[in-house]
């Protein structure tokens, strides 16, 4: 369990950085979807975030940012992985757990989800950005590790039978 904390803890301080790039992160979506000619359709995925950086990212500061997101999605994918094989669950750790792999695999259809209080990030963008184009990808790593310090604080709660090592 103190693996996984600290691995929650590494991935936070990460998206802490991200978090004060967030124009940059938003600057570098738009410059690759208007390289890619998709001013049009809002970001839905990881896949697609993954997809704008391989095939329509032309400068630097662009790609270290959007490395910044995938890699940061990449670490929420290995802490559920980490978090499966640390005990067999009950049904609200697995009911969070299927939630967070859900929303963090790679084609998964994010336009739908946005970030409440205390989350901010989505505040931080004109009405039409938020609602229309980047909403669903700016609020996908603080809604996972929400549900992920959720799963911590429960399986904390549960009896030590039911952690494996």
């Amino acid at each position: 369990m103190n693996e996984v904390k600290e691995c929650l803890r590494n991935i936070e301080q990460n998206y802490k950085l991200f978090q004060q790039q967030q124009f940059t992160f938003i600057a570098a979506l738009d410059h690759t979807r208007e390289n890619a000619h998709d001013k049009i359709r809002p970001i839905t995925s990881i896949g697609q975030v993954q997809a704008y950086l391989d095939h329509h990212c032309n400068n630097s500061t662009d790609r270290r940012i959007l490395l910044i997101f995938l890699n940061i999605c990449s670490d929420l994918n290995k802490l559920c992985q980490k978090l499966e094989a640390l005990h067999a669950g009950t049904s609200v750790t697995n009911n969070i757990l299927e939630k967070c792999k859900l929303l963090v695999s790679p084609s998964n259809d994010l336009s739908t989800i946005r970030a409440k209080y205390p989350h901010d990030v989505v505040n931080h963008l004109s009405c039409d950005e938020a609602k229309n184009h980047y909403g669903g990808v700016v609020s996908l790593i603080p809604i996972v590790l929400d549900w992920m310090k959720a799963w911590v604080a429960h399986s904390e709660k549960l009896p030590r039978n039911y952690m494996q090592n």
